[in-house]
């Protein structure tokens, strides 16, 4: 079997759309985790709350439960470059405005509600244009190795966000944070301009009809019902953990702010080696199967990281959990690229960025169990309930084969 090696990846590096466009990702989603750390640790010192802290990443993720579908019906209608370009402006200005209060001494926990709302909006739309965008520009036959390379890199960066924010805000504070964050998101900026404008198929009728059409077409597919049934699991029962990791590390293991930003990197780094193994090893064909199977082995091991007592065996447990949400994520792009019509498949990764964003729930409810039962137990009985809902999926599809 052929070896997706470095002649692979130096094709996919060479395409000068895929280079640009795997940069701006690249840029773009670090600074989002960097300031969602800092935006989580200023709240809990603050308010020394953990619901007010989930509440903050809550209102970053509400536009992608409310506008993802929105956003891939648009992505067929409008001129996707200009949209990405407008959507990073608006990053950069949620960040710059943030920095500006944070360093006069107004910043308020509301502030950074809005500020979330702001930047919730180019995450929202990042999935059915600039992914998109991507997998379309990539050449002819490299499109696992080119989504496995564009997920590998979200894996770097979220492992170097929270990284960073923590230990800049430890040592700098919140303005330094979202200062940085605004300088990068205007180099992603610039990166998006440079993007050759995408052919795009004309859609006729009314957005919302499009979005119909995308939802009985997933309904007919098995594939798809997949990929969006453990989307949304894995949203609002498995990445909602991070929300509460402010509180889960400072009362578990009296974490500082940067041990804090340790831990919120570990599954990160650990899907980093699992989309290396992606990018450069066997190659692996679309399925649900490895899609399936990685998000079953994050959620075990987040369970089991509910229960330890050392901050070490945390650590490398989220760690190996990242192995699993390497294929979840790689995955999750390339079965629609593969099992979805070309003229409908930004309408079908808008429903995933739906599914995407129906986290919110997920934050919101295991804020409101870490300040009731406490931290530890909140992210068990997220964890537990996840695994139980996705044996029902499987059931479910198992019972209409």
């Amino acid at each position: 079997m052929s070896r997706p090696d470095t002649v692979t990846l130096r094709r996919l590096l060479q395409t000068p759309d895929y280079r640009r466009l795997w940069m701006l990702g690249g840029i773009a989603n670090a600074m989002r985790w960097l300031e969602l750390l800092a935006a989580s640790l200023w709240t809990f010192e603050v308010t020394g709350s953990a619901l007010a802290v989930s509440v903050v990443v809550m209102m970053r993720a509400l536009p992608m439960m409310l506008l993802g579908a929105v956003a891939g019906a648009l992505a067929e209608r409008m001129d996707r470059r200009k949209l990405l370009i407008a959507l990073q402006a608006s990053s950069a200005l949620g960040a710059g405005a943030v920095a500006l209060l944070a360093s006069l001494g107004w910043l308020a926990p509301w502030h950074l509600m809005l500020q979330g709302l702001l930047a919730g909006l180019a995450w929202a739309g990042e999935m059915a244009t600039r992914r998109r965008m991507a997998a379309d520009a990539a050449p002819a036959g490299d499109l696992v190795p080119a989504v496995a390379l564009d997920t590998l890199t979200g894996s770097t960066t979220r492992a170097v966000g929270p990284l960073l924010g923590g230990v800049i805000y430890q040592f700098a504070g919140i303005a330094v944070a979202a200062g940085l964050a605004c300088l990068l998101h205007l180099v992603a900026l610039r990166l998006a301009a440079r993007v050759a404008t995408p052919r795009r198929v004309a859609g006729a009728g009314h957005p919302l009809a499009g979005i119909g059409e995308a939802v009985r077409l997933v309904m007919s597919i098995s594939a798809l019902r997949v990929v969006l049934g453990v989307t949304l699991v894995m949203n609002v029962f498995g990445f909602s953990y991070n929300s509460i990791l402010p509180a889960f590390g400072s009362l578990a293991f009296s974490a500082s702010s940067a041990a804090i930003g340790l831990l919120a990197a570990a599954e990160p780094l650990g899907a980093l080696v699992g989309g290396l193994w992606l990018a450069l090893g066997r190659r692996t064909p679309p399925g649900t199967r490895p899609l399936v199977l990685g998000s079953v082995l994050f959620l075990v091991l987040l369970a089991l990281v509910a229960f330890i007592g050392s901050y070490v065996l945390a650590w490398l447990l989220l760690a190996v959990g990242g192995l699993g949400t390497a294929r979840f994520a790689a995955m999750q792009t390339s079965v629609v690229m593969t099992a979805a019509p070309p003229e409908i498949r930004s309408r079908v990764l808008g429903l995933v960025t739906t599914c995407i964003g129906m986290g919110p729930w997920g934050v919101l409810a295991i804020g409101a169990l870490a300040d009731g039962l406490g931290a530890r137990l909140a992210i068990a009985v997220m964890a537990g309930t996840g695994l139980a809902l996705m044996g029902l999926l499987l059931l479910w599809e198992a019972r209409r084969s």
